[in-house]
């Protein structure tokens, strides 16, 4: 069916029952969005384009030399990298016909939008783990062999055994200390998958959230371990197939810091609730009215060296296929 593009909300609604019905569908839509949570935050101005440029300054060397009585030094140049990011546009929308809405017991637009408030949520909170997925700071878990363990060099060659110990979240920890990586709050941060969590949880050093205090919890945090504070989520990167070893599910779990990726969107153009009315567009009968949401967005890696995943199995990893 052909639709028309215009946005009009449905005539017959209230500001009263609009703002309800937005109120739902962010009400379902934030507690997905995990990953977005710790990204610096860039609005585009609205009017100034599709296309965000950041410039990070290099650090300078240190300067150990000792100056020479009446020299001037050479002095240094400021190294500035500049990477650019495009927003895009993401939406969905559901159909509902007039028979359903005078026939359903339920109220549609409640639970529709519902639906699409998750979805949103969802689609939003997978685009900027993707991103972060890709960075190119890794460590690989360990396999063991006889109680001996076996160095892993690829996600290829991880096994069953190779699972996510406290080990390899302190290496993480020190490998973004050693980079004078940011804290945020404190401490680093984790997402991780809960099969991931699983093996993990089960070790002595795990702290459960409810076992230490904070001012500020995550959304979805479930514990630490020394200085990183875990966030879980069904949402968090799973690999299977191709690049991965045979028949297991290989988890990552991201591990950064303060400043590591930005969330970009254009200034009044976040998530959108949109309603029409039957009859609105080609709709010469009044059969049917939609409900969906649209939203502008992106993310950026903005400095590898704050942030990190671990490679594991987990004893999942044969039950689960790719995310």
């Amino acid at each position: 069916m052909a639709l028309n593009t215009q946005t009009t909300e449905l005539t017959d609604l209230s500001p009263q029952m609009k703002i309800f019905y937005r109120g739902t569908l962010l009400d379902n839509a934030m507690p997905k969005l995990v990953h977005r949570q710790f990204g610096d935050k860039y609005p585009i101005p609205k009017n100034n384009g599709k296309t965000i440029e950041f410039r990070r300054f290099n650090p300078l060397p240190k300067a150990t030399t000792p100056l020479t009585e009446g020299v001037t030094p050479d002095g240094r140049n400021v190294k500035v990298v500049a990477e650019t990011k495009v927003v895009k546009q993401f939406g969905d929308f559901i159909a509902t016909s007039d028979i359903l809405e005078m026939t359903a017991i339920d109220n549609m637009i409640v639970q529709n939008t519902k639906l699409l408030g998750s979805q949103s949520g969802r689609t939003l909170d997978s685009l900027c783990r993707d991103e972060l997925a890709g960075g190119t700071n890794v460590l690989y878990a360990p396999s063991w062999d006889d109680g001996e363990e076996v160095e892993t060099l690829s996600r290829a060659t991880l096994d069953i055994t190779a699972k996510l110990t406290p080990d390899l979240v302190f290496k993480a920890s020190a490998q973004l200390q050693a980079m004078n990586t940011d804290t945020i709050d404190g401490d680093y941060v984790a997402i991780i998958h809960p099969y991931a969590a699983y093996d993990l949880m089960r070790n002595d050093e795990w702290i459960g959230v409810h076992s230490y205090n904070s001012q500020n919890y995550y959304e979805g945090e479930i514990g630490k371990i020394g200085n990183v504070r875990f966030v879980g989520t069904t949402e968090a990167k799973i690999w299977s197939g191709a690049g991965c070893p045979t028949g297991l599910a290989v988890f990552g779990t991201l591990v950064f810091g303060a400043h590591a990726f930005a969330v970009i969107d254009i200034e009044s153009g976040g998530l959108e609730h949109i309603v029409k009315a039957r009859g609105a567009g080609e709709d010469p009968l009044n059969q049917r009215s939609t409900i969906g949401w649209k939203a502008t967005d992106a993310t950026k890696r903005l400095s590898e060296e704050y942030m990190l995943r671990i490679e594991s199995c987990s004893s999942y990893s044969g039950k689960v296929t790719a995310n």
